[in-house]
């Protein structure tokens, strides 16, 4: 399977806004409560695009199967070298090696960007995507103890990092 990775355009957003919301609804991913909109991630995206973060997507035959991006971990000018991340992909996609073509290419341009580290903050639930990042080289750094409350029941967050 020929997977592109590729920049992000508007005309992408619908298929996300399926991943993403599937992931809000259904996952301890993302710790939002409620669906977005359309409108909601397309200013998201512009965001992060108009501060210099890339958005970028993995597309088979047209179709957007997953997606990832990074922006500022905080947002305190010392910390202008250090970014969050996010991947995401298609629960009918996952295990085609998607994550890894998406994380790969952010690891790149991050290095690009001349970026020091990477952070990841990943449900402690989410076992496989600890272990997916510990094969990049990132490792826990943190834990954060009921950091959030989704499904009715309290979530601890891990924090992973990448010396780039």
């Amino acid at each position: 399977m020929d997977i592109n990775i590729r920049d992000y355009q508007i005309a992408d957003c619908p298929a996300i806004l399926d991943i993403i919301n599937d992931a809000i609804l259904h996952s301890t991913a993302l710790y939002d409560y409620n669906v977005r909109t359309l409108v909601t991630q397309e200013a998201i995206f512009e965001e992060k695009i108009q501060k210099g973060f890339p958005v970028i997507v993995a597309e088979f035959n047209n179709e957007v199967l997953g997606f990832g991006y990074y922006s500022e971990f905080r947002f305190r000018e010392a910390y202008k070298f250090t970014v969050e991340h996010s991947v995401y992909a298609n629960k009918n996609a996952i295990g085609r090696g998607i994550g890894k073509l998406l994380l790969t290419e952010l690891i790149e341009r991050a290095k690009k960007q001349n970026l020091h580290t990477m952070i990841g903050v990943i449900d402690s639930e989410n076992t496989n995507s600890i272990d997916f990042h510990k094969k990049f080289g990132f490792e826990e750094v943190g834990f954060i103890k009921e950091s959030g409350y989704k499904f009715d029941r309290w979530l601890h967050s891990v924090f992973v990092q990448k010396i780039l």
